[in-house]
């Protein structure tokens, strides 16, 4: 008898234990960049934005329709390769996630929507700017930054206004990116009254550049706009110091890290680099930033190379969104999402238009001094 009782009092102790368990919900955050390859530097900076911002959540202890939610971070590497972004999107979604934070590049960004459109689910990216991404009518696509043809314009008429370019070149890496930013550039440009010399490209793997740079140097280029990323940038402005052209280098957030001194090996003088990142905050609202840089470097020891705090406010929207709609069922918390409307991120007040698309997205200008970043002003 005493030996039933024992059982009957710990099947009794389990179903109370599962009860209290019951009351936890369990919400999953997937997040996609590429953490291997030429740009691992700021794939795994896009994660640890994504792992600071849900650690603060579970520390908080917020709830969701009178549940105590935990938040567990499912995080995919897609290699900056649209195939294995795709398949980190599918595996995510039969991982039944509640949302996804991702993907890094516009190449990998916009096949994976598709995806969660198909399932219902709710992508943001923190760092996709191609025009394309939030144009396709999927319901579950937004992005916390500028796309394109802001951050690409605005460089094209600061380089024939402000870097008095008036003999403009231009390379792209022929990804969605690259190619989509200096088109955007191009355009700006000539609503500038500038002029373009000459247009060349490249590939996201390319490390030398030669051909391509000796036949630039006969256009005596005075400014050189490059679509593409940071990996590809140093080596380029490397080359282009070996042969003696000492023109601007222009980009966009692609090649405005940290990391691009370095990549770079010492070759860029002060002040030659000029790039944009989408977003940007200024006066009071600057404090928030650069509070979160400096708790993103106590907790990973590591400085931010470019998207982290993007991230790190796409995680906190949508889950504000959840918070807001008592649930962290796609269907129910995504009406609510779509109406955001006045979040104060570290990043910028962050409200969504009808595509999904960043209201009065920001733009911060950059050079580089002494091998750091060194603003110069935030347009809008």
């Amino acid at each position: 008898m005493q030996i039933k009782y024992t059982l009957l009092g710990g099947a009794v102790a389990m179903l109370v234990a599962g009860s209290a368990f019951a009351q936890d919900l369990v919400v999953k955050i997937g997040h996609v960049a590429p953490t291997s390859g030429g740009i691992a530097h700021l794939g795994k900076d896009n994660e640890m934005g994504a792992r600071m911002a849900i650690d603060e959540l579970n520390a908080k202890g917020v709830t969701i329709g009178g549940k105590k939610a935990k938040f567990e971070l499912l995080a995919e590497d897609d290699a900056a390769d649209p195939k294995q972004g795709t398949a980190a999107a599918q595996k995510l979604v039969d991982a039944k996630v509640n949302g996804v934070i991702g993907h890094l590049n516009s190449g990998t960004s916009i096949p994976a929507s598709k995806i969660y459109s198909d399932a219902g689910i709710p992508q943001i990216s923190p760092s996709a700017t191609n025009p394309k991404f939030t144009r396709n009518g999927y319901k579950t696509t937004f992005r916390v930054v500028a796309d394109d043809v802001h951050l690409g314009g605005t460089l094209g008429k600061y380089a024939v206004q402000q870097l008095k370019g008036k003999s403009i070149a231009v390379i792209d890496d022929r990804t969605a990116y690259g190619q989509g930013v200096a088109d955007e550039f191009e355009k700006g440009v000539k609503a500038a009254g500038g002029k373009t010399v000459a247009r060349e490209f490249t590939n996201d793997k390319a490390t030398d550049f030669t051909a391509i740079l000796t036949s630039l140097k006969a256009k005596k280029p005075d400014v050189v706009f490059f679509g593409g990323m940071d990996a590809v940038a140093g080596p380029m402005l490397r080359q282009m110091k070996q042969l003696g052209i000492e023109a601007k280098f222009v980009g966009g957030d692609g090649i405005c890290s940290g990391e691009l001194p370095k990549l770079a090996a010492g070759t860029m003088a002060d002040g030659q680099v000029v790039c944009a990142e989408a977003g940007g905050v200024e006066g009071a609202a600057k404090k928030s930033m650069d509070d979160f840089y400096a708790a993103f470097k106590k907790k990973f020891n590591t400085d931010v190379q470019v998207y982290s705090p993007y991230v790190y406010d796409a995680v906190n929207v949508m889950v504000a969104a959840m918070v807001k709609a008592g649930s962290a069922d796609p269907a129910k918390y995504l009406p609510v999402l779509a109406k955001t409307e006045g979040y104060k991120g570290v990043t910028g007040t962050i409200g969504f238009d009808s595509k999904g698309d960043i209201k009065n997205g920001a733009l911060t200008l950059y050079t580089y001094k002494g091998g750091k970043r060194d603003q110069i002003a935030v347009v809008r």
